[in-house]
């Protein structure tokens, strides 16, 4: 067990994803960020499975053959693209749904200081990028919410953060200049 340890990761990661989201427009978003990490049901497997170097779902997967502490984190954080899943009647099964701007926003943040945290000084600014590219095959991901986030992180890859979060700005003002919109018609 280490629970100070998970403490201290989980905090640090938090307060980087709060810096990201005021650099996005979405301090709000950030203050609230991954609050229910610290709740017992995700925080004594994330001490008990701490790793420091990734995920301690990762450790409970591998012990378990699932994470509890995953399933209950996908279910109340809108920014994981696995929370935004419904049930479509014409298909009888589960199907991603496109996530709201804010939230893939805020994924962008999570992803951006995740690197960051579990890299250390390793980071560079196209680890979030190749980190997605990985997993992309096997991701059960609306394929439009896909294409916001590779956008937003190749945009970091290959031209900064400035240009990254100016551009995660000009997605939420031209998805609220659409809600405007659609309001008048």
């Amino acid at each position: 067990m280490h629970p100070w340890k998970h403490f201290c990761t989980i905090t640090r990661h938090r307060h980087q994803v709060i810096r990201h989201c005021r650099r996005a427009g979405i301090l709000w978003q950030g203050l609230r960020h991954d609050l229910s990490k610290y709740s017992p049901t995700e925080f004594i497997p994330g001490a008990r499975y701490y790793l420091g170097t990734r995920s301690p779902n990762e450790g409970e997967r591998q012990d378990k053959g699932y994470s509890l502490a995953w399933i209950h984190h996908k279910g109340r954080n809108r920014h994981h693209f696995e929370y935004w899943t419904d049930y479509v009647p014409r298909t009888r099964g589960l199907q991603p749904v496109p996530m709201p701007a804010r939230y893939v926003a805020e994924m962008f943040c999570d992803r951006v200081a995740a690197s960051k945290i579990y890299l250390g000084d390793q980071y560079t600014e196209d680890a979030p990028l190749a980190y997605f590219l990985r997993g992309k095959p096997g991701r059960v991901i609306h394929p439009e919410t896909s294409a916001q986030l590779e956008e937003l992180l190749t945009i970091l890859a290959r031209q900064g953060e400035d240009a990254a979060f100016a551009a995660v700005r000009r997605m939420l003002q031209e998805a609220k200049q659409g809600k405007e919109r659609s309001k008048h018609e």
